[in-house]
């Protein structure tokens, strides 16, 4: 008995109507009699076709429906952080109109995977930040001519970005500290380079990673001689990690640390309460992303509400205009400063 997948001629023929009129019943582009249509999806049925094979249309379009979703760390540790669900969520909402599916990628410099960026059968890519790794798949994807967006990164002239108010948003935090009187601060950054390694960072750092470097930034052009000290991931767990160093000695104690992501700013609430300090009476803790975190309650925290859900919705759309030979717009997006209950006026000394 044969499995060869019944076609739109097939259907035609057990209907006695031409292969168009069949495959405009499906398309519903244009109208057909009610006794064609009834006609058309019966004899549909008895042959088991349930539709055009996807795999045709793209190869039509000399397409494979894919968009490639590169990151530059494990996936699992990823999804860990709200903000890269969020923005998921809006990545495949941008990319819903054009039918594609999403390829999540992991180019880390060490694992081979298949499929890798260097073989993987995508249309276009969409980087996650723009590290000094990232810019070797930026090379890969442009030397392939597939198009590409990436989120929160310098690309360089000609490619689409997705960016927020990075500097600008944080230096709003940390001036909102400078008003309640604070000027011991230390920041707690995200990763600086690819190694990802944790700890205090030299005043003449480089800083391989986009958004580390925009927010520390904006930061230091309140606090210029604030200490900064490398996480190596955006986690409660790294927080802690960075805030037992912060408050490791009693004599010499910030009044204020600003985190570079709310997960973060988590750990170092937890730290600072394992060694002793009332949040916000003897330390003030700012964050950054706007996210829900478990196990802060009671604390609010005060942060930076970045639009996660739209920054994947605009890198989704601005992939599908350039499939569609359009221009991307929308790109340029804004966070929202909310004071929480883990701000307030350092204590007296």
């Amino acid at each position: 008995m044969s499995s060869r997948r019944a076609t739109i001629s097939d259907v035609a023929r057990e209907a006695g109507v031409s292969p168009s009129t069949a495959s405009v019943v499906f398309s519903g582009k244009t109208p057909t009699s009610q006794a064609t249509r009834a006609r058309v999806l019966a004899a549909a049925e008895s042959l088991g076709y349930t539709g055009p094979d996807p795999r045709a249309a793209s190869l039509r379009r000399g397409r494979s429906g894919i968009v490639g979703v590169v990151f530059d760390q494990h996936l699992g540790t990823a999804f860990l952080d709200p903000v890269t669900t969020h923005m998921m969520d809006g990545l495949a909402d941008g990319v819903s109109r054009l039918g594609a599916a999403l390829l999540l990628l992991r180019d880390d410099g060490v694992t081979v995977s298949e499929p890798s960026l260097h073989t993987a059968p995508i249309d276009a890519a969409v980087l996650i930040g723009c590290s000094p790794r990232m810019r070797d798949s930026l090379e890969i994807v442009r030397g392939r001519g597939i198009p590409v967006v990436v989120v929160e990164g310098d690309a360089g002239e000609g490619i689409p970005r997705v960016l927020l108010d990075n500097a600008d948003a944080q230096r709003e935090a940390a001036r909102h500290l400078a008003g309640l009187g604070h000027r011991d601060v230390v920041i707690v950054t995200l990763p600086v380079d690819a190694s990802r390694r944790r700890g205090w960072l030299a005043d003449d750092a480089a800083i391989g990673v986009d958004v580390t470097a925009d927010r520390l930034r904006g930061a230091r052009q309140i606090f210029p001689d604030a200490p900064a000290l490398a996480a190596a991931t955006s986690s409660i767990d790294e927080g802690a990690i960075a805030g037992r160093a912060i408050f490791a000695d009693p004599a010499h104690r910030p009044t204020a640390v600003i985190a570079q992501s709310d997960l973060l700013a988590a750990g170092v609430i937890r730290a600072a309460e394992e060694a002793g300090l009332r949040v916000p009476q003897d330390v003030s803790v700012t964050g950054f992303d706007g996210v829900v975190v478990d196990g802060l309650a009671p604390h609010m925290l005060t942060t930076l509400v970045q639009p996660a859900t739209a920054k994947g919705r605009a890198a989704g759309e601005a992939v599908a205009a350039m499939l569609e030979d359009a221009v991307p717009s929308g790109l340029d997006l804004e966070c929202v400063f909310r004071v929480g209950t883990t701000t307030g006026p350092p204590a007296r000394r």
